[in-house]
């Protein structure tokens, strides 16, 4: 099973009063998801950038860690 580390931008919108994420954008680096996070945040209600550790095989995404947040974001976007 082979990993890697992957850097995520998680946009967040209000549906029905309820903060839900939004689609979910990739970075290449953690400057890159923090500086796409920031530009995001004036047109969602949240946004909040990861770095995650994805398995390669089956896509799956584990341990995230929060880079920076703006606005209303949901504890972890994965839930």
């Amino acid at each position: 099973m082979s990993k890697a580390e992957k850097y995520i931008v998680l946009p967040f919108k209000k549906v029905r009063g309820r903060t839900v994420p939004a689609e979910m954008r990739q970075a290449t680096t953690v400057a890159t998801a923090e500086r796409m996070a920031n530009s995001m945040s004036a047109r969602f209600a949240g946004v909040a950038a990861y770095q995650v550790t994805v398995d390669l095989e089956s896509g799956d995404m584990a341990n995230p860690r929060v880079l920076c947040a703006y606005g209303e974001v949901l504890e972890s976007g994965f839930d």
